[in-house]
């Protein structure tokens, strides 16, 4: 099913526009409240496991998409193009988080961003080589989750002091027992195949106060894809990544002591909830040296994530800066404490 939208004053179509959060139309300016926007349900289904022909409603052309594809435009008139039948029961997203920059911010954003690096070439921190920027809503699940911790371990106090002619060292045993119950709310992990999950998880953190109840105009315009990974497949992820949080608490509330030896940790992590939602995300593609860099921003705060070609003249400079700056330092010293010239 092909839905897309269009102006009831001029016909032309209406895209979400970010600067307003609302279904907009380009042509004659309407604007419509997409929270208040009603649609009927989708039924239609389609099969998973291969691309599937759908046509544009505009030109007649034929949409060719691959199985994950929920939102794209038409490559021939460029309208915005929504496959509802992918958008419907376990495939509904139950949030969205709509992007609040627009394409034009992005750009913007980007170039400011490659004018601070330190150590890249001046040729690309001019950012004049912008091949394509792309908006994409990318799937992720967030999870709650519970964790029970139980802790056995041995703290040792150590005082040492003296008396006559002898020092005393004085060590105290104490046993520790910690019986902790810990709730994480909206961890997010990527569900998608294609995206690097340290990129997606470097964008972070996202406003999650912001997420809004989805509705399929919020994609109209943009590029979007239903998740390939279920949230039972992710949730060991999930798992890990507060694992270093946990630690940290446990450590927090085991204070005073010389030293802690741990006898027994047990760590039992468990789903109370996983939210199917979409995230957005700018995805820039950037020419430079006969080499295509891509980066990706966080379409909610502007958070750009990449690795840019670095200047091995600026690093050398650097160095020598800081070999420089390191030999002053030391002759200094060398003068404050009676030395001489090396």
């Amino acid at each position: 099913m092909i839905i897309q939208y269009k102006c009831p004053n001029c016909g032309d179509d209406m895209e979400f526009d970010s600067e307003t959060g609302t279904l907009s139309c380009h042509s004659c300016g309407r604007k419509e409240n997409i929270e208040e926007f009603s649609e009927d349900l989708i039924t239609a289904t389609f099969s998973e496991d291969e691309a599937n022909e759908y046509h544009c409603e505009n030109c007649g052309a034929i949409l060719i998409t691959e199985a994950e594809t929920t939102a794209t435009t038409c490559s021939f008139c460029g309208a915005a193009v929504v496959i509802g039948d992918r958008l419907s029961g376990m495939l509904a997203p139950a949030k969205v988080i709509p992007f609040t920059i627009s394409k034009d911010e992005a750009k913007k954003a980007f170039q400011t961003w490659c004018k601070n690096g330190l150590l890249t070439p001046k040729g690309f921190m001019t950012a004049d080589r912008i091949k394509g920027i792309t908006g994409m809503y990318v799937p992720f699940w967030l999870y709650d989750l519970n964790s029970k911790v139980k802790v056995d371990a041995q703290g040792t106090k150590v005082r040492t002091y003296t008396r006559g002619d002898y020092i005393y060292t004085e060590t105290k045993y104490f046993d520790v027992y910690r019986d902790i119950n810990l709730d994480y709310v909206k961890v997010p992990v990527d569900a998608s195949e294609k995206m690097n999950d340290e990129i997606m998880d470097k964008l972070e953190p996202y406003h999650y106060d912001q997420l809004k109840p989805f509705k399929t105009p919020y994609l109209a315009g943009y590029i979007a894809e239903k998740y390939n990974y279920t949230d039972a497949d992710l949730l060991p992820r999930a798992k890990t990544k507060i694992q270093n949080f946990i630690e940290t608490y446990i450590s927090s509330t085991i204070s005073g002591y010389s030293s802690v030896s741990y006898k027994h940790k047990q760590i039992n992590t468990k789903k109370k909830n996983a939210s199917y939602v979409l995230l957005p995300v700018w995805m820039v593609y950037y020419d430079f040296d006969k080499t295509e860099h891509t980066f990706a921003m966080n379409g909610q705060t502007g958070k750009v994530i990449g690795k840019p070609p670095i200047s091995y003249s600026k690093v050398a400079l650097w160095f020598s800066g800081i070999a420089g700056t390191s030999f002053i330092t030391l002759k200094l010293i060398s003068l404050i404490m009676g030395g001489g010239f090396w």
